[in-house]
């Protein structure tokens, strides 16, 4: 006796392997060249002739950190302590901004007076950071006869959570030309 095998509908090979490349295709897709952010590193020019970041005194270090402590006091700064390790020759201050109700900006600036030939050279360094209020979600379960449970995210507007979207130094020359405009103009 002879037995016969169903018949079955035979897919076309071509389709078959696209369907299986397909996953390989769309990770391929994802992971183009153009999507990785570029190394900071390689624009890095370490010339120190067109640096912003620094400021020649004639007063002494401890003179020069005093007044840079009274210019970002003056602009509304929140100034930090630093350990005895770290001296007198050093400022680090806080502001906060919040454009938008949901966003908040911080720009902290750290100076470090350090002597040099005739005074002492102010390094100034401002990095922003910017975050984000991002609503709580809780879950909420529902339970079916016979199907089971399913948990769904519940979003919360009662509370947040703030939320680092970026930080970077600041390097506009315009910037510290008017900080350190201002500390020299402190009176003694």
């Amino acid at each position: 006796m002879r037995t016969t095998a169903l018949l079955r509908p035979r897919q076309r090979p071509s389709l078959r392997r696209l369907a299986q490349l397909f996953p390989l295709l769309l990770l391929a897709a994802c992971a183009t060249p153009g999507s990785k952010p570029p190394a900071a590193y390689k624009a890095e020019s370490f010339d120190n002739e067109a640096t912003p970041f620094l400021w020649h005194s004639t007063q002494g270090p401890e003179a020069a950190c005093e007044k840079g402590r009274r210019a970002l006091l003056g602009q509304g700064y929140e100034l930090e302590k630093f350990s005895e390790k770290q001296g007198e020759n050093s400022v680090k201050g806080v502001k906060f901004f919040m454009p938008k109700s949901n966003q908040q900006l911080q720009l902290r600036i750290t100076l470090v007076c350090l002597p040099s030939s005739g005074g002492s050279t102010i390094y100034a360094n401002a990095l922003q950071s910017s975050h984000e209020l991002r609503a709580n979600t809780s879950s909420s379960g529902l339970s079916v006869a016979g199907v089971g449970s399913i948990s769904l995210p519940w979003p919360s507007s009662e509370s947040g959570t703030l939320v680092k979207v970026g930080e970077e130094t600041v390097d506009d020359p315009a910037f510290y030309q008017r900080l350190f405009s201002l500390i020299e103009n402190i009176p003694d």
